[in-house]
């Protein structure tokens, strides 16, 4: 009896220490997504904690200094607006009155395609989360990787991480604004696949170690 409390009180301990560690995973990884993202005309990304979005202005604090002053920004001087749950509002710039509409359209589908082609190309996924996704499923359970997964999947790319080939297609709004958008589902299938492999790993190695 004694050995027998001895292995369960070993038992809870292992599982208050795995509880602990999925806790500060999830703080962490939310966190990190707990931002909105403004995306202007210039190609600047900033990091801000949205207050309130009318017809034509967005109020926001800066997501580092939430504690600071209000600003305002003209939706449109931007581009899009991701919020921290992965949604996200395109803005399109308006033509001017005397500016051909046909010609405009035709340069933002071609711009937007080859950002969605280079995307394809360039980006390799670097720091995705796959990472931490398969080891949390492989030493916690498929269900902490599922919730690992599910939290860095709602974050875009940083721009470091987008390994873009040519910098100076970024200023172009559409191209930009089509890259980034690809580059995330090309990070969200990486993700779910690292996970999908994980945990079918994971389930190989409980089974064997029941049978064993």
């Amino acid at each position: 009896m004694k050995y027998l409390s001895l292995f369960s009180a070993s038992k809870f301990i292992t599982f208050k220490k795995n509880a602990v560690l999925l806790v500060a995973t999830m703080i962490c990884f939310i966190g990190a997504n707990a931002q909105d993202i403004l995306t202007k005309k210039t190609g600047e990304d900033i990091k801000a904690k949205v207050l309130e979005v009318t017809t034509n202005e967005i109020k926001y604090k800066l997501f580092d200094n939430l504690n600071g002053p209000t600003f305002v920004v003209l939706k449109s001087d931007l581009i899009m607006l991701r919020y921290e749950n992965g949604t996200k509002d395109i803005y399109n710039q308006t033509n001017k009155v005397n500016q051909s509409s046909t010609s405009s359209n035709i340069n933002e589908d071609e711009m937007s395609e080859k950002g969605k082609n280079d995307a394809k190309v360039s980006y390799t996924g670097k720091n995705s989360g796959a990472g931490w996704t398969s080891a949390t499923t492989l030493i916690m359970a498929p269900l902490s990787g599922a919730v690992v997964a599910f939290l860095c999947s709602n974050e875009s790319p940083s721009d470091e991480n987008l390994n873009i080939s040519n910098k100076e297609l970024m200023k172009n709004q559409y191209y930009k604004a089509a890259y980034t958008e690809e580059a995330h589902k090309i990070k969200k299938k990486k993700l779910w696949k690292s996970f999908g492999i994980s945990a079918a790993v994971w389930v190989g190695l409980v089974v064997l170690g029941a049978a064993l």
